[in-house]
Formats: C-alpha cells, structure tokens, sequence
C-alpha cells in the first residue's frame, strides 16, 4: 500500500476506477443523506480477490461486485480510513478483467465545512434559519460524501443523480440530463463528466436563484439564497471574461458545457475550483460594488480569475500526488495577477504583487519551520498543511520569476504545450519544466529543482570596495541565526543589476561567493524589479544613499527595498535605524502601494513592539504621523468618480494610517462620519473607508458604540460591512468587551468560518492578544471539535491565538499547553507560530534601546 518512492501511504492498485454512477439523497431534518455508488473497476491483478477504497463517517448497507457477489467479509481500518471488502477466492479471476462495484450507504450531512456537509443561514427574505446541502472534497474528503478512490491520480468519470424536495435546486459539476418528479421527490441526473479526479467533484441541494452572463459560448451563472443573488452580476461577466481570456491565452477551449459559481454561507476557504461548479465563500464573490472597499473588488476579482484559472492548471491537467499541489496553487495564484493586469491595467497588480505575494511568501519561507515548495506527503492528514503561503505564493513568486527570465510569451507557450500533453491526465513538477525547457531552449529543471526541492531562500550579502562589489548568499532566517548544516543549499540567483545605465540581466550567483566590477558605483541597486526571490543585504552607507535615490528607483525597487530593510533589521543583518531613516527620507512618496508597504512595514515594527511601555508605542505613532498627517489632511477623504484608482488608494492609505496613529483631526473626522451613520445618514462614511471609521470607533472604546457595531453586524446592508463590523468587536480594548466578543464565536453568533474573523481584531493590541490565548486554553476541546484537524482553518486558530506574543517567556508558555495536547494536523502551523514569536523577541531584545533613542533623538517620544 505504499510508493516506494516516497513511502506515500496509498491505495493498492489491483483495481482502479473508471467510472462512478451516483445517487445522493440528503435529509434537512436528521442531517444525513442516502447514497448508491456505483463504481466501474478494470481489475489489474486477478491474483487478489479483494476491493479497499477510502471511506470516512460511511454507514455502508450493502455491497455487491457484478451484480450478485457479495464479499465474505468487510474490514474498516478507521485510521487509514480505508474499507477494506474480501470476496470468495478466484471472484477477481472470472470477471474477466472489470467488473461492477455497487455500494448503498447513509453518511452524515455534516457541519463541519467538509465533504457532503450543511451550510447553515438565515434567509434575508423571511428571517428563518435554513440549510444549504454543499460539498467541500479537497484535499481528501470525497471519501466523507461516496465510497471513492480519494487519490488526485485515480481519476474517473462521473454520473450524478440528486433527489430532493421539489423547491430546492440541484447543481452539480454537469448539466442536467433529465429532471423529473417522482414520488413526490424532484430527481435529476446530470450529464457523465470528463475524467476528473475525486477532489473536483461537486454537488448542491439548496434553495438557490441565479444572475448570469450571456457574453460567452456557453451558460455563466453565479448562484446565492434567495435575496442575495443580484450581488453576483460582477463575478458573473467576470467569468464570461475571464474563461474567453484564458481559451486564447491557452489555445484550449473550455471543456465542460456551463460554468456556475456558487456563494456559500458557511466554507472554510476562499473559495474552490469544483470543475463547473466553482464554489466561494460568500464575500469572495458577491459584490455590492458600490458599497465595497477597493481592497475588496480587487479580491473579487483576483479569486474569481484564480478559480478559472484552475480549470485547466488543475482541473484538466492535477498533480499526480500533493506534493505537486503548488503546481496548482501557485500557477492559478500568478495566472490571476496576469489576467487582472490584462483586464485591470490601471491597478497595476505587478506593483501590488511585490508587496502582496511575494511578502507573504518571503515570510512564511524565512522561518526554520518552514517547507520545500515541493515538500513530501505521506498520509491524508499531513496534506491541509500544506495549503499555505509556501504553495500558494512561493510558488507564484517562483513562475514570476520563471517568466521574467524566459520572457512571458515564452512562458505562457510552454505552459500550452504542457497543458494540451497532459489534459485529462495527471503530471508531475518535472514535466512543467520540461515543456518550458522546449519552447525556451534553456535547462529550466537545472534551475528550478533547487529552488522547489530545497526550503528558505537566500540573503546577498553586499560588500563594496570602489567599484567592486562582493556578494555571498547565505539562507535568510527571520531569526537570525542559520546553523552551518542549514546554509548548504546554492541557490541559483539572478542578480538582474540596475545600475544608471540601464538592468543587466547576465549575472547568476551560482557560487557562494562572487566578486563584479561595475561601471559605476555611485547607484546600483539588485535584484531590479523585486523578480528574485531573495533578500539583499546592503552597507550603512548603501542605505543612506538609498534614501536620496528614490527617482533612480522603480515602484518595484522601491517596494523591495522598504520590505527588505524590514526584515533585515528583524533579523539582525541591519539595524533598525537603516529602516526607519530609509522610510523617513521617503515621506513625499507618490506611489501607493509602496506608501502601503512603508506601513505595513511599520505595522510589523509595532506588533513586534506591542508590549512595549506607552510612551514607546505613542512614539512609533508620532512617527507614523509624521510620515502621513500632512498629506491626510491635503489629500482629504471625500471621495469622486473623477479620483483615479491609484488616488483613491492612496487617499484610503493615508487616512487609514492617520487613523491608526491618532491623528486628532482625522480620528475626530471618522467619529464624526460614524455618529452620523448610525443616526441614519447611510451616506456619511464612504464605502471605501469604512472598516477603517469602524476601527477608530473601536480605538475610542466607549460601550455604546460596541453596542452600535454589534447592531451594525446583526443588521448589515451587505456583506462588507456585516465582516468589517465583526473584526472591529475585537478592537475594543475593555475587558468585558473582549470578553462578550469571545463569547460569540462558540454561541452561534458567528458562523464557524467566520471566528477568525474577530480574533484578527483582537490581535492587533496586547489586550486582544492575552485574551485570545486565555480564551483558546479554556475552551481547546470545544474548538479542536469544531475546527478538526483536517480543516487547515484549525491551524489558523492556532496561528492567531499565539503568534501575537513577542517574549521568550510566551514561547515556554505555549509549548508547556500544547505539550499535553495532539497537534496532529497543525503541528506545522504552531511550529511556524512559535518562530515567529522568536524573531519577535530577539529582534526587541537587540533593538529596544536603539528604538527608543532614535524616536527620542529624532523628537518622536514626548
């Protein structure tokens, strides 16, 4: 039952499926469903006379090979979830090669967001709690819907047939075959897929309506419970535009004949590629555009187009086993910033990327806990783990670059070629880079394979002597402290200098060690653009200059540079005075999103501070004003339709920050927008920035207005505003607040996908974060059952409940908790946790000081 190659724990192949004839009838009333399977089996060994397929909380009735043999006995191994069915010696030997496996079954409609589960709302229309019956497969519960063959690699055909009352629709990866009544019961049949793996399939019983989009060949609807549908038009002629883009880009149409997305009221991730049945969160694709943020259109879109990307970079060509999912994860994540920078040119999403994508990989991947891009799993439950920003947005940062060096036409025809090879089929990591190599001429696997077998990336470290430069790569840590065993790894680096003259692309650090001679050096700057993965090191004198060259630098640079600065002063490289002069002599900057990286940089200096006494904290604000409240206020935060898309985000930049800060003017502005608001002006708060009015109510903290944003989120007038009013109740600092706050994410007053959502308020101050963790240790077991292990939503508790602290002393804390509980399915996510709660702590105890004397020195601290 194992590969020998990576000792993966799989299915025997004796048989393998190749086709599967469902029949799903769930019941709303005692919250199961009944199921008939039945699976058609070529028969590879007729030496063996058994059957074992995955199964997870399945009664199963009865079972019957060709008709009329019934096995001599059935086994279960519960921790393999495995049902294991021995048949009469010699039975494989006389099916002659295939044979029929029918299986009638009772599972439970859970509500746990996995596999054939209930999605629980309340109907906008008549006030009533309802259910919607839904499925969520991937990474590995298909097996709690139907009797399967839960492995990517195993892929099938599939024929569809749900029973239900007749008021409910039924949607599921096909159209419908027939529909008809029978007994009273609505039966319809869809047509058979395509060969799919188990993870894509999907179906829904649910009281649904639909808008559509009639700009494309075949039908594009977008679905939601009654009331809310009208908010899917935008993600509707988003997809119509989206599936004709991609058909061109890829040179292979569309295979399925409709495409339906679907909101979801209760799902643990963003959203879910089901091959023609795309289903989403529902914030993740309804959309009151005129009500939003632009934070929030803009993730609209991005996860509309990541979805539609997956249909072919998944769905027609998967990944033969996990570790290949960044081949999924990573290439929908930059096919989506490609198809947003087509179709959105003015957002400028490479700009974006810089500061979104490529931080969150950098992050994650310079902790000691963190994982190769193609990292080995063994068993189902090591799978959710891996569902990070390492295959999401490594990966993506990997084909950026990828891209970069062999030209995006190049990459985009070689991305063709492998996927036109592979359709319908299963491919591994190496076949990408061997389709690549072809249509560039280039070794791409000689590249490539270092950078996703191996974990963590590098650091160049710059020393300058005139006009040479010497530079070492080591492996970056956030911690600062890479051991010799650690730091083996070459990584094949391109230095892409920018210099006066222009970008020289010809240099790759290979080696540990390289000495190049510029021209000049009074300006050069690596890695142009931010298309590397990796962090440069730079002299004291460097930055300096670094801080005057601002017009010599790119948006890009500029991003780098700031993020850079960041982490090596974090992590020891530099001090913590090279950043805050660097973003200091940058405080006319005209580019949003490197104003937005400057504050979440800063962002990063005041979590790390957040136990620090007041007048330091106060101090780190007088600085944030510094850089912002001026042009706050010139800028104002009225806002026009004749605003550009980069003014708007800049005006929505600079208020927040002010905001954050304390600006008195600003702060007084929000309150006042918000004391209107709520006395009946629904116009008072721009759409824009209202989650950032509702923050500084909450900073002001009077009680009144908690009961205000508590009625806000039971009465929003969309989405947005219900989602921003529930993270702003974990801003308020009183400890009864918190306490009421926390009382509401295990009562039933939050959806189980949503208490994330306040915990991210309670993070941002140290009164939210103490309480957290004082919350997660008393109620562990209540949390652990709601949030399994196989959800990755778990991990993220965890991940928010103890990554806050900043002491050695939390560390010891919170691994003496943990020591006497099972971490199986978040292991990963406290190890990650845990390191980044050390950086913290080492990066405070080396900087403290010098914090505190550059913020007096420079007249921030009263």
């Amino acid at each position: 039952m194992t590969s020998a190659t990576v000792n993966r724990e799989v299915l025997p192949t004796n048989v393998t499926p190749l086709h599967y004839d469902l029949q799903i009838e769930p019941d709303f009333k005692d919250f199961k469903f009944d199921g008939l399977a039945k699976i058609d089996l070529k028969i590879n060994d007729e030496n063996t006379d058994f059957i074992k397929l995955n199964t997870l909380e399945i009664d199963i009735h009865s079972v019957k090979l060709a008709k009329d043999i019934k096995p001599s006995s059935i086994e279960y191994n519960k921790e393999d979830q495995i049902s294991e069915f021995y048949f009469p010696k010699g039975t494989m030997a006389k099916l002659a090669g295939s044979a029929t496996l029918e299986i009638k079954f009772t599972g439970i409609l859970n509500d746990q967001m996995a596999g054939f589960y209930r999605a629980k709302y309340v109907d906008k229309l008549t006030g009533e709690t309802k259910y919607m019956a839904t499925t969520q497969m991937e990474p590995t519960d298909a097996r709690r819907a139907f009797p399967c063959f839960d492995e990517p690699s195993l892929k099938a055909t599939y024929a569809i047939t749900l029973i239900s009352d007749p008021t409910l629709t039924h949607l599921s990866n096909m159209d419908v075959k027939s529909e008809n009544v029978v007994d009273g019961k609505k039966v319809t049949s869809f047509n058979t897929t395509p060969k799919m793996s188990t993870y894509l399939v999907a179906f829904i019983v649910a009281d649904l309506k639909y808008v559509e989009c009639k700009d494309f060949r075949i039908p594009v609807r977008v679905y939601a419970t009654p009331g809310n549908e009208k908010d899917g038009q935008f993600a509707a002629d988003l997809t119509a535009k989206t599936l004709n883009f991609f058909e061109k880009t890829f040179g292979i149409q569309y295979p399925l004949p409709k495409m339906d997305n679907v909101a979801v009221h209760e799902f643990s991730a963003g959203a879910m590629e089901n091959w023609g049945l795309v289903t989403y969160r529902v914030v993740d694709v309804l959309l009151d555009k005129e009500n939003s943020t632009l934070d929030r259109i803009e993730r609209v879109a991005e996860v509309v187009q990541h979805e539609l990307a997956h249909q072919w970079f998944g769905n027609l060509v998967t990944m033969d086993w996990w570790e290949g999912l960044w081949l999924n994860e990573g290439f929908a994540t930059w096919m989506s910033w490609y198809s947003c920078n087509k179709f959105e040119p003015e957002w400028n999403v490479w700009q974006e990327y810089v500061t979104d994508t490529l931080q969150h990989a950098l992050a994650l991947d310079s902790l000691r806990s963190s994982h190769p891009v193609e990292v080995p799993v063994k068993k189902a439950d090591e799978i959710n783990q891996i569902f990070d920003a390492i295959s999401y947005s490594k990966g993506a940062s990997l084909l950026r670059m990828i891209s970069k060096w062999l030209g995006e036409d190049v990459f985009i025809k070689g991305v063709s070629q492998y996927l036109t090879k592979f359709k319908y089929g299963n491919a591994k990591t190496e076949d990408l880079w061997e389709a690549l190599s072809v249509a560039s001429g280039k070794d791409v696997s000689a590249v490539m394979n270092i950078w996703t077998k191996k974990v963590g990336f590098p650091v160049i470290t710059v020393k300058e002597d005139g006009n040479k430069i010497t530079l070492t790569q080591n492996r970056y840590l956030s911690t600062g402290d890479v051991k010799a065993e650690e730091d083996e790894t070459l990584y094949p680096v391109f230095l892409a200098i920018k210099s006066k003259d222009g970008v020289d692309n010809s240099l790759t650090l290979n080696e540990k060690t390289k000495t190049v001679e510029l021209k000049d050096s009074e300006f050069f700057k690596l890695n142009s653009e931010q298309s590397g993965i990796y962090i440069t090191s730079y002299t004291d004198e460097r930055w300096a200059k670094f801080g005057k060259q601002s017009e010599l630098l790119s948006v890009e640079d500029r991003i780098g540079l700031v993020a850079d600065a960041k982490s090596l002063a974090s992590s020891g490289y530099t001090s913590t005075t090279n950043f805050l002069n660097l973003v200091a002599n940058w405080n006319k900057e005209e580019s949003f999103v490197v104003l937005e990286q400057i504050l979440n940089s800063i962002g990063s200096l005041k979590a790390t501070w957040a136990f620090e006494p007041e007048e330091v904290r106060d101090a780190l604000n007088t600085f944030t004003r510094g850089l912002v409240s001026k042009r706050a206020h010139e800028l104002g935060y009225q806002f026009s339709n004749s605003d550009s898309f980069a003014t708007q985000r800049m005006k929505v930049a600079l208020f927040g920050a002010a905001c954050s800060s304390r600006d008195p003017i600003v702060e007084k502005a929000a309150l006042d927008m918000f004391a209107k608001y709520v006395e009946g002006d629904k116009k008072a708060i721009p759409a824009l920035i209202k989650p950032i009015v509702f923050n500084a109510v909450a900073r002001a903290g009077k009680p009144e207005d908690y009961e205000r944003l508590f009625n806000i989120y039971k009465n929003p007038i969309n989405n947005d505003e219900k989602l921003a009013a529930l993270r702003t109740l974990g801003r308020f600092k009183d400890s009864k607040l918190l306490e009421r706050t926390l009382s509401y994410l295990l009562d039933g007053t939050v959806l189980n996908q949503d208490i994330y959502i306040p915990m991210q308020g309670m993070r941002s101050h140290k009164e939210g974060i103490e309480a957290l963790w004082g919350w997660l240790q008393k109620n562990w077991d209540e949390v652990s059952k709601r949030l399994p292990p196989g959800l990755s939503m778990l991990g993220s508790v965890v991940v928010i409940c103890t990554s806050g602290f900043t002491s050695f002393k939390s560390i010891d804390e919170i691994k003496k908790f943990f020591n006497t509980k099972s971490t199986k399915g978040f292991d990963q996510n406290l190890a990650q946790s845990l390191d980044t709660i050390t950086s913290k702590a080492q990066w405070l105890n080396r900087d403290r000081d010098l914090v505190k004397d550059y913020l007096k020195k420079n007249g921030y601290s009263k």
